[in-house]
């Protein structure tokens, strides 16, 4: 193959890859990137050693332009987290009728308003589910696997709720 082919095919691949990138960028796709919150702070209402607390403030202070706040006071939105429960339901027995497999279930349950009666979510459930085999030979790795699974299921349900809180529209004080 010459010089030339080969520019020709790379200016080819080139020109193929930015009419691939105006399509994908006429038909509206875009990468989720960061959340848009609409408040400019927030107070999230867990106790001050929550797993769940402590990834909800990390992923708000790092994907969104929101301050989380100490106060309920001082916050324009306040987040209060009405329920957390870890479930592991048994899906299947063995011949020995030991389980080995289970199915591990998270339910998070929260609600936001303004802290003066203005609710912007009302009580809202959330779950997440994972299936997870058990070995009596690798029981140790099985507790790993399963901290591991209740971890991941705790970030989906944080992107959930902060999806869920970019939707809100406040009212704003010249429309009320």
């Amino acid at each position: 193959m010459s010089w030339s082919d080969r520019r020709a095919t790379a200016s080819g691949a080139a020109v193929a890859a930015l009419a691939a990138s105006l399509m994908l960028a006429a038909c509206g796709f875009q990468l989720r990137g960061a959340q848009k919150l609409p408040f400019e702070t927030i107070f999230v209402n867990t106790p001050p050693n929550s797993a769940l607390g402590s990834a909800l403030g990390r992923q708000i202070r790092a994907g969104t332009g929101t301050r989380t706040v100490q106060q309920a006071s001082g916050a324009n939105a306040v987040l209060d987290i009405l329920d957390e429960v870890r479930t592991r339901d048994v899906l299947t027995l063995n011949a020995q009728g030991r389980a080995v497999e289970y199915k591990l279930i998270y339910r998070l349950k929260f609600r936001l308003h303004d802290g003066n009666g203005q609710e912007f979510i009302a009580p809202t459930e959330l779950h997440a589910q994972r299936d997870i085999s058990i070995n009596d030979s690798q029981v140790l790795a099985k507790e790993s696997e399963e901290a591991l699974l209740y971890r991941d299921m705790q970030a989906d349900l944080v992107q959930q709720m902060l999806r869920r809180i970019a939707a809100v529209r406040p009212l704003r004080a010249d429309q009320g």
